[in-house]
């Protein structure tokens, strides 16, 4: 059975496509599992961080969310990894938030474009940094939420919105599978002001928040730049080290809790 994971949080910077990317590579290389990442951000970062040139591509997201009864297979792009897959986005995707409203049944549009796939281990989501129409779209397809937290002083404010979020989207579209699996600490580096954060997540998450926190890593930004996984550029960097602990401790939800 296909897991379905989104990466939310309505702030930027939160390495919501870092986790995406990275850690989907982990399961198709080292797993063998089959990966789709569908990437739901205008900035196309998915794309761009596996070596697309995004800007030129059609047959991206917004065409299949324009016309969900489309054959899924005619929008996928396989990557240079075996077996992981994406949906580019690019700028384009932006004139959807405009033209959603027009468009019948759209909260529902991603999950009825993505509903006859087949084949794939697990479904990833990238998400835009805002909570607006491109996320209900994504929680009606997705049973888990992912929340990456970069260690700032209003970290706690971004979860408690998306948390409201999904209780409201629980309540109203009644997709009850939908939950929170992991909050991820990311970005962590060694000051009093991250270790007090850290400590507060601790507090607000003693169910969700994962045992392993995403220390700041250059080989990370370096990989990126390269458009390459931290798999291909830095396999034995501390970064490639911390995805790997994540990528397991996410395939282990629920059984470790």
């Amino acid at each position: 059975m296909v897991r379905r994971i989104a990466f939310i949080n309505e702030k930027g910077g939160s390495c919501k496509t870092t986790l995406a990317v990275n850690l989907g590579a982990f399961y198709a290389h080292y797993r063998r599992k089959r990966v789709l990442i569908v990437d739901m951000d205008p900035q196309g970062q998915v794309g761009k961080a596996l070596g697309f040139e995004v800007k030129s591509l059609d047959q991206t997201i917004l065409d299949l969310l324009e016309d969900p009864d489309r054959p899924v297979q005619e929008f996928i792009r396989s990557s240079r990894v075996s077996s992981l897959d994406i949906i580019p986005a690019n700028k384009r995707l932006a004139e959807y938030a405009s033209t959603a409203g027009s468009l019948p049944d759209h909260p529902h549009r991603l999950a009825r474009a993505l509903r006859q796939l087949e084949g794939y281990d697990y479904l990833l989501f990238d998400s835009p940094p805002s909570l607006g129409v491109s996320i209900l779209n994504i929680m009606l397809a997705t049973e888990e939420i992912v929340i990456p937290v970069s260690l700032t002083y209003f970290a706690l404010d971004g979860c408690a919105e998306i948390l409201d979020t999904v209780g409201r989207v629980r309540e109203r579209y009644g997709n009850e599978a939908l939950r929170v699996s992991l909050v991820v600490p990311a970005l962590y580096r060694r000051t009093r002001l991250a270790d007090a954060i850290l400590e507060r997540l601790r507090e607000h998450f003693p169910d969700n928040l994962s045992q392993t926190v995403v220390g700041y890593d250059v080989k990370v930004d370096e990989a990126q730049s390269h458009g390459q996984t931290i798999w291909e550029y830095a396999p034995t960097s501390r970064g490639a080290e911390l995805f790997a602990r994540l990528a397991m401790e996410l395939e282990r939800w629920p059984a470790a809790r």
